[in-house]
């Protein structure tokens, strides 16, 4: 309560009490000097009446002085309320993070907040009595703006994207909401526009989509836009009757990079190969990286088959110029899968599909050169997921086969190990080919787990043996890089010598010199851990997997096994022959064990008899058989 108010309210009530009390003592002084004479009573009903008009004018009087004071205090409150209220307004209004505009009813612009100014870049002094259209960017076409007034009309309120200019000419999108406010008689009166900055959204909108649909290395179209613009030309190629192309392209032997350079050369690589690839094509062709080392190329206009083969070969000779990378001169080969739109296929999926395969049939002709799609192809990937199936249902149903092939002291030509070796014993096809099954349980993983099964029934086998009194000093036992490459490879092997009982020396794992090669740290940890084992090590096909000397002497291996490509051509090719006397030469300069596999004549096994070879193993002394059908007394003679 103010205190206008509250003084207002003492004198009205005085006024009352002052009436009040001069009414009373007037009675009272009348009464004294008058008697109950008629007179007396005549004045007294006289001066009654005027007393009594004269305090209702004193009430009267109090009453219209306290109802003016009242009213006067309500309207101050109320005054003072609104005041507040606008002190709260001017603050949000001017605090907030959003834009302000206001115009009058004629469209004309009265006032703006401080957002408003840091967002566009305009002053308060520039933009008042202007019109809102000074802010068009030229984005939106009159339509726009047509439904937005229509709308803003008819409903009072609009809400929506628009893109306006800011002060430096920069156009920007904005969330922007426009209302109509109406004064007391409802006639309009403002328009208010509130609105935000979007362009942070816009962009990081963007960014994601462009991270979505691109490789974040170099760059390019991923697999996923590479399908939806492979569909499009598709189909834009079916309507006009043209003919499309699409190469895979896999570089070869880029795993050696990453591990002796490390991978920040390798991802060097990939980029600059990204950039010769676009500098070689240009904006016809759509280029893509699908995922590691594999690049995509889809030729929209390719009619003929020989135009394809012709890109193929132009890549294929454009990469053969060294790269230069950080101070290294690098080398890089290509394999390319080619497949032909409408010839091979009819959609995208299909088109790649038929591409790869046609890129497996590149790398296994030796690499460095182009393959196309046949029909064959496809028949050839049908069986081998059949294959696939039906070699998951024989480990279930063991049909798998251990065979053992012996093999020979060179010198003394006795029977000292044996290799084992699996076979796949088909209920229908009778024994298939490992050449046929192999690869594909490779791909698909199984080689693992058919890699620990060999080794547990050949430690089995190898233990009833020397419990029968058979004198042999090892049974040899491959080891795949995937079952290699799993660091559990020491409990599994360790479990099977304490399950079987056999003796850790009389176990040897070979492993294939490009299994070592792949992570050589990883390999160093596995075969020391081994060789605490007790377990012999043998390097399997060795000189076919680019290893280096510097790893192979850290490498705790007993026997270094010459691959059988180069015992073929024994003892007449001079370059096998140079090739098996310098593996002869290293493996007893550091103290390890040769052994030659593929000996399938006397004169091949003369040869490495006289040149130093320890072990030798082949069709001449023996061919793979179940372990009951081994000769346990033939003693092949060398001459």
């Amino acid at each position: 309560m103010s205190a206008t108010y509250r003084a207002a309210l003492r004198a009205s009530l005085l006024y009352l009490l002052v009436s009040i009390a001069w009414l009373q003592l007037s009675a009272h002084l009348l009464s004294s000097f008058f008697d109950s004479s008629e007179a007396l009573q005549r004045w007294q009903l006289i001066n009654g009446y005027a007393w009594v008009v004269f305090s209702a004018g004193l009430i009267f009087l109090a009453r219209a002085r306290l109802f003016h004071s009242v009213g006067i205090g309500a309207r101050l409150r109320e005054r003072s309320e609104d005041r507040q209220r606008l002190r709260q307004a001017a603050a949000v209004f001017d605090c907030t993070r959003e834009g302000v505009l206001v115009t009058d009813s004629n469209g004309l612009i009265v006032h703006v907040n401080r957002a408003f100014m840091e967002i566009t870049g305009y002053p308060c002094e520039e933009v008042l009595g202007q019109r809102p259209n000074m802010f068009k960017s030229g984005h939106h076409p009159p339509d726009f703006y047509q439904a937005m007034f229509a709308t803003l009309n008819s409903v009072g309120e609009w809400s929506g994207e628009i893109w306006n200019r800011r002060k430096c000419g920069e156009i920007y999108p904005q969330w922007q909401t426009i209302r109509i406010i109406h004064d007391d008689q409802g006639r309009l009166s403002q328009y208010v526009a509130v609105f935000s900055d979007i362009s942070a959204i816009k962009n990081s909108e963007h960014e994601l989509k462009h991270l979505a649909h691109h490789d974040p290395l170099t760059d390019l179209p991923n697999r996923l836009l590479f399908t939806d613009r492979t569909e499009q030309a598709l189909a834009s190629a079916q309507i006009h009757k043209r003919g499309c192309a699409l190469l895979l392209i896999d570089l070869d032997h880029f795993k050696m990079i990453n591990d002796s350079l490390g991978h920040t050369i390798g991802d060097q690589l990939l980029k600059a190969v990204a950039e010769r690839l676009q500098a070689l094509f240009g904006q016809e062709i759509t280029l893509a990286r699908l995922g590691g080392d594999e690049f995509a190329v889809l030729a929209e206009n390719c009619p003929q088959l020989m135009q394809a083969a012709a890109l193929a070969q132009r890549i294929i000779d454009d990469f053969r110029q060294p790269f230069l990378i950080d101070g290294h001169q690098l080398f890089i080969n290509t394999s390319i899968g080619i497949s032909l739109f409408p010839g091979d296929a009819l959609s995208a999926e299909q088109l790649l599909r038929n591409a790869d395969s046609a890129l497996f049939k590149a790398k296994g002709a030796g690499r460095d050169g182009y393959a196309l799609y046949t029909e064959e192809l496809t028949a050839h990937a049908q069986q081998r997921v059949a294959t696939a199936v039906e070699l998951r249902r024989a480990l279930e149903q063991q049909e798998l086969r251990v065979y053992y092939q012996p093999v020979h002291d060179l010198r003394t030509r006795r029977l000292v190990g044996v290799e084992a070796l699996v076979r796949w014993e088909h209920p229908q096809r009778g024994l298939v080919s490992p050449a046929e099954f192999i690869p594909i349980a490779e791909r698909t993983g199984l080689i693992a787990q058919i890699d620990a099964w060999v080794m547990q029934q050949a430690c089995q086998q190898m233990c009833q043996w020397l419990q029968a009194g058979v004198a042999l000093s090892f049974v040899a036992v491959n080891v795949s890089s995937r079952l290699f490459a799993r660091r559990e490879l020491f409990q599994q092997v360790a479990k099977i010598l304490h399950e079987t009982g056999l003796d850790p020396a009389c176990l040897e794992l070979e492993v294939t010199e490009s299994a070592v090669m792949e992570d050589p740290e990883v390999a160093l940890e596995q075969m020391h851990r081994m060789r605490e084992l007790g377990v012999r090590l043998a390097i399997d096909d060795f000189g076919t997997g680019y290893s280096s000397l510097l790893r192979l002497k850290r490498l705790p291996v007993q026997k270094l096994k010459i691959d059988q490509g180069f015992v073929a051509g024994l003892p007449w090719d001079e370059d096998d022959a140079a090739i098996v006397r310098v593996i002869i030469a290293l493996a007893q300069s550091m103290g390890m064990q040769v052994h030659a596999e593929g000996i399938e004549q006397v004169e091949q096994a003369g040869f490495l008899l006289e040149h130093g070879c320890d072990l030798g193993q082949g069709y001449w002394f023996g061919r793979p058989v179940p372990a009951g059908q081994l000769d346990w007394m033939r003693m092949p003679e060398i001459r």
